[in-house]
This record gives C-alpha cells, structure tokens and sequence, in this order.
C-alpha cells in the first residue's frame, strides 16, 4: 500500500523511465484528460510579425511529478514529494488516532478564497450550538480575524498563521488540537488556507475533505483544480441565493465536478439565506453517528 496517495502502486522505489515514476496526482484519484502532444510556438516567416499558434498552451503539469521547477528534475521532484508526504502522512495517521479515540468528527474545508467559507462555518456552528460540541482550527497565512468571528460564535477557535505557506499540514493539526478543548463525540473543523491546489495533497487526519464552492466563481472550477476536488467528499455549492442574479450554469457546474469526482456528494447552500444548511447538518449528524 502507497504511503503517499494509498494506490496500491507503492513508492519504495523509483525505477525506469521519468513517465513510469509514482506520483499521488498522477493516477489516483485523478487523472488528467489526454491532450494533444505539445508543439513549440513560432513566427511566420513571412510575416515575422504575426504569432502562429502552432499549440494554444503550455502545459508544465504533465511530467510524473505533476509539476515543474527550474533546475529539478521529474526524478527530483517526485523524490521530494514523496518523502515530504510521507512525513505527514505518518502524523495524520497519528493525528486520526487521537480523533478516534474521542470519537471525534474532523473535517477539512477547503475552497478558493472569497467562497463564504468562514461564513457558512460561523452560520453552522450557531446552528449547532447547544446540540454537538465544536471546536475548529483556522487556517490563513497572516492576521487572527476568522478565528475572531468563530469566537464570536462561542466555539473554542484557534488561529494557525502558515507565513508564506499556502496550506496546513499534519504538524500544525497536532500542535493546534492540544491547545484545544476537543470534547468526546463532537465535530472538529480545520478551515484550510484559501488554496484550491496544495491543500488537495495533504492529509491532515480529518475524516473527510469539504470543497466549498460558490456560485460567484464560475462553474468549471472542477476542472481547472481537479486534485482538490477529486479528494473531496462533499462539495457545498454556496451562496445559491445569489443565482437569479448572476450567469452560473448550474447542471454544468455539477457536471463538472461529477466528471473529475463521480462519488461526491454535493449539497446546496446559503450561508446567508439559510437554504440548504438543514440538509448540511444532516449530513454532519450521518457522518458523527457513522
């Protein structure tokens, strides 16, 4: 078993070609559609002065790694990935310990910046006040003002400030949570950095990844960040009450998360206008019972 993604591929070894190298992106749980083989732009010789495109886009995400930086190779890069993971995989495993041990539901929100992620958490936990005991852990790269509004609420909150990192890894999950009243049978949120890329690839013990989509984004946005989405379970659709208003394709959108994801759940929601938020507390209610 893989101690990056969990294929059953594995990666104690990295052997033959760069395209046969293991990569957690590369085959599991998305893969990329085909695309046609790149081709070098050129100038006309007649007429220097006009572009020709002879490819209409440079694609650096096609290597094993998934990824490019100047002066590694593929080899490098999947080297380096695969022994960053694995660290952190070893204290997720050991973080999901300790959740389990309390009985404790925790949950990774993920989305692009400006969703209403912070928004619907602060709407859900009013909502849950008195019924379930909640805790949530919150992610930024600088300043305490979410973890402020989650106050705000009465739940304990703690702010975790990455600096010029664009995600939360496993070590930040395990220091936040012993500074944390994690009571026995409630829910823990970790509000992820607003990133729709790094987060997808690290786990920090959570049960489930929730993507956090609205409706002001546009609706392909599963397919232009397909790893995160793929690694999700639950897609909220947000901010819904704002569709007579905007042009969102709606059927698409979910068509499109459903193509990279077919297993995902999606709800709809309004942080705002409420709609939609009984149907997320259910599922938060299936998914502590479970």
């Amino acid at each position: 078993m893989c101690t990056t993604c969990g294929c059953a591929q594995g990666n104690h070894a990295i052997e033959g070609d760069e395209d046969s190298f293991h990569s957690p992106f590369r085959r599991a749980p998305f893969s990329a559609a085909p695309r046609a083989p790149f081709t070098v732009h050129s100038f006309s010789t007649e007429h220097p002065a006009r572009w020709q495109p002879a490819a209409h886009s440079l694609d650096y995400g096609r290597g094993a790694a998934g990824s490019h930086a100047p002066g590694l190779s593929q080899r490098k890069m999947v080297e380096i990935e695969m022994n960053v993971l694995d660290k952190n995989n070893r204290i997720a495993r050991h973080n999901r310990t300790r959740f389990a041990a309390r009985n404790q539901l925790a949950l990774n929100l993920v989305s692009s910046p400006g969703s209403g992620k912070t928004t619907l958490l602060a709407a859900t936990l009013m909502r849950l006040k008195q019924r379930v005991p909640c805790a949530v852990i919150e992610g930024d790269q600088q300043t305490i003002n979410d973890a402020q509004r989650i106050r705000a609420t009465g739940t304990p909150a703690i702010q975790v400030n990455t600096g010029k990192g664009c995600h939360l890894d496993a070590q930040m999950i395990e220091d936040a949570m012993q500074r944390l009243p994690l009571a026995a049978n409630g829910i823990l949120f970790i509000e992820n950095v607003g990133n729709l890329v790094c987060p997808a690839g690290f786990d920090l013990g959570e049960r489930h990844k929730v993507a956090v989509l609205s409706v002001t984004e546009g609706e392909d946005k599963p397919l232009k960040y397909p790893h995160m989405f793929a690694a999700a379970s639950l897609m909220l659709l947000n901010k819904i009450d704002l569709l007579p208003y905007i042009n969102f394709d709606v059927d698409q959108c979910l068509a499109y998360a459903r193509q990279v994801n077919p297993e995902i759940e999606i709800l709809h929601v309004s942080a705002t206008g409420g709609a939609g938020m009984d149907d997320w507390l259910t599922w938060l209610e299936a998914q502590r019972c479970a």
